[in-house]
This record gives structure tokens, sequence and C-alpha cells, in this order.
């Protein structure tokens, strides 16, 4: 004779903890990946506020613009310390010159800028780096840049954000809005944040705002020093 074996199946009370299990497992990467992307904003907040504050205490110390400093390069080299490894010098001119398409090539003086800032002490990173090699990497895997081009007018001649900035590059939309509410008011054509449309995985450079940010997109952002 042939042995029946009965076959049962899930009861609704074991289906129940299953679906429960599952959704705490699914909150938690939520969660998790939600805490990963407000810590990248928070870090790139710091970064653009620790350069601001670099620029301004190099200016303090120095009397001279990071960047602009020189006209010589012997009058780096010769302050000693890390100051020997520099290799790039300004015009001491009282402009950093940092054209847009500069911003992430380290063209002009913005090489300069990075390796003078590092030479003081004032953030970390080898002062011998130049060219590109002198940009730091941002929280959102693009660049930190800088630039005095005027640019990213919001209204029309005479509303371009002018003077020196620093910026990022491949911003997510999402992760731009958090960082401009943070520092600025929350649009991207407005205030002393401004932020370009950029295409995925470039460094786009810096130029014509954005009308409103779209969480789909990546962004250039600019900030005043």
């Amino acid at each position: 004779m042939k042995q029946v074996k009965n076959q049962q199946g899930f009861t609704l009370v074991e289906i129940a903890i299953v679906l429960v299990i599952i959704g705490l497992l699914l909150g938690g990467v939520l969660k998790g990946q939600e805490l990963i992307e407000n810590g990248k904003v928070k870090r790139a907040a710091n970064d653009m506020n620790g350069v601001v504050a670099a620029y301004h205490s190099y200016t303090d110390r120095y009397n001279r613009l990071p960047g602009d400093d020189g006209p010589a390069l012997l009058d780096l080299t010769n302050r000693g310390g890390s100051w020997v490894n520099v290799t790039q010098f300004g015009n001491n001119n009282g402009v950093i010159t940092s054209t847009a398409a500069n911003t992430w090539n380290g063209g002009g003086e913005s090489d300069n800028f990075w390796q003078h800032l590092k030479a003081a002490g004032f953030i970390n990173g080898n002062p011998a780096d130049a060219g590109a090699n002198a940009m730091i990497r941002n929280p959102f895997g693009g660049l930190m840049g800088i630039t005095n081009a005027a640019i990213m007018a919001s209204g029309g001649a005479g509303t371009e954000l002018s003077g020196n900035k620093v910026c990022l590059s491949q911003v997510p939309g999402k992760l731009a809005t958090t960082l401009d509410n943070q520092l600025d008011d929350g649009l991207p054509n407005t205030g002393s944040l401004r932020a370009t449309l950029g295409a995925v995985g470039v460094n786009t450079a810096p130029g014509v705002v954005a009308p409103l940010y779209n969480e789909d997109s990546q962004y250039t952002i600019c900030r005043t020093l």
C-alpha cells in the first residue's frame, strides 16, 4: 500500500510574520540609504564651509589671495615647510584668474589656489599636485573647483553671481536641493549658491542657472567665498 503524507502550507500567521520581516528589512535598507545620502550632504556642506574659512584665513595670514599669491615662485618656496613643494604661483594682482572652463582642469590660477591652501596647512593634500590633479574629490564622486567667472545670472545682466566661488560637480538633484537649503535659499537661480544643469557623470563647467532642481538630474553648484 502506498503511504500518503499530509502536506501542509504556511498558516496566515506565518505568512504575516514573513511579510513583517521583509518590511523591516526593506525599511532598514531604505533608511540606511537615506542616512548615507544625508551624510554626503553634510560632508559637502562642511567641505564648502571649510574652503570658505580656509580662503579667509589665508588672506588674513598672508594678506594675499590663495592662488594669486606671488609674483615669483621664490616668494612662496622661501617660506619653508610644505611650501618647498609648491610649483605654482600667481601674479599677485588681487584677482584669482580662473574662468568657468578652468574650474575643473586646473588652468589659470585654479590649481595654484589648491596648492597654496595645502601648503599653508588649511586643507589636506599634497601641495605639489598641479593641474587637474590638484582638484579635490567631493562626496558625490565629482570634483571641487574654484572660479571667479561672472556666471549664473538669475535675472539678466547685473544679477550674476560674481567674485570668487567654490564649486562642486556631479551633485544629484535631490541632494543639491538639500545642500542648497542648508547653505542658502533652496533655489538654484538666486542667492549666494547657484546651480547649473550638468550631464550625468560629467564635470560640467558652471554657466547658465537652472530654473528649478529636478531630482532626476545632476548639477554643478557654486557658492561665493
